[in-house]
């Protein structure tokens, strides 16, 4: 009867044993460890001939000497798949700092606008939080970079430092930027004039 997986391929095109074909070549490798001839491997293992269970010892010892490199691959993927979960709260925390109201504080004392006597904003930690993003969006960068590099979809990832897709996102964290900055400068300016300085 044929194997049903004989075709089943994976990465690379390569051939991929089923379980009973590796089970097979596991018993074949244990047959040979014992010092018998390829072809004793083959006639106690039933293979076709001494090529085929030389063929079997082959494809066994290769399959020990993946599973180490499998493990490793599985630790450093958990161990991104880690960092990106931590990178999604630093996220939602600033994003949240982006939201909030922010009073600027002199002293102890709240800084009041010397015309309208509103508290004046403090646009420093918004300031914080957008260059925050802007890490931690690098950060991501760098984890699917080392991601394609582990996983051997590197060829297929390429990152041209010069160009890149502009998002909706992108654009409203500049406004915002420009924005405080402008604010920033209108309060520094304000503070420098003081309350008695000219209108």
């Amino acid at each position: 009867m044929a194997n049903p997986n004989q075709n089943v391929r994976g990465r690379g095109g390569r051939y991929m044993p089923s379980p009973e074909t590796a089970i097979r070549d596991a018993k074949a490798a244990e047959v040979r460890a014992k010092g018998r001839t390829y072809q004793q491997v083959a006639d106690e293992c039933g293979y076709a001939s001494s090529r085929s269970a030389w063929e079997a010892v082959q494809r066994a010892i290769a399959a020990v000497l993946k599973e180490p490199g499998e493990a490793v691959l599985h630790f450093e993927l958990e161990r991104l798949d880690a960092e990106l979960l931590r990178l999604d709260g630093l996220e939602a925390a600033a994003r949240k700092v982006l939201t909030a109201r922010h009073i600027t504080v002199s002293n102890g004392r709240v800084i009041t606008h010397p015309e309208t006597g509103d508290p004046m904003e403090d646009d420093g930690p918004v300031l914080q939080a957008i260059d925050r993003l802007i890490k931690i969006e690098d950060a991501r960068r760098r984890n699917g970079e080392r991601r394609a590099k582990l996983t051997g979809i590197e060829a297929a990832v390429k990152v041209d430092a010069t160009v890149h897709e502009v998002t909706q996102q992108d654009l409203e964290l500049q406004e915002m930027l420009r924005d405080a900055k402008a604010r920033v400068a209108a309060q520094e300016q304000a503070l420098r004039d003081g309350p008695g300085g000219e209108a």
